[in-house]
């Protein structure tokens, strides 16, 4: 069984660069991507972080370590 992520920011204020730029982008269920980014509901990232998805990763971004740590646990697992 596999589980569809996304890579997609987090904007909690946490992890905010100060300049509105996310310090790191999580993986999260790819199915409810489109629902955050229409709706406003928040989603819950592998690593536990729950907000509403607003921006777009770009190529290189940097990537939640957890998130990650979580992630490469799934592929391992195949």
């Amino acid at each position: 069984m596999s589980t569809q992520t996304e890579v997609r920011p987090d904007v909690g204020t946490d992890t905010s660069t100060g300049d509105d730029t996310p310090r790191f982008f999580h993986y999260v269920k790819k199915d409810k991507i489109a629902e955050s980014a229409v709706l406003g509901t928040h989603v819950v990232a592998l690593c536990g972080e729950v907000f509403p998805v607003t921006r777009s990763p770009k190529p290189g971004a940097p990537v939640c370590p957890d998130c990650k740590k979580v992630y490469d646990g799934f592929r391992q697992g195949d």
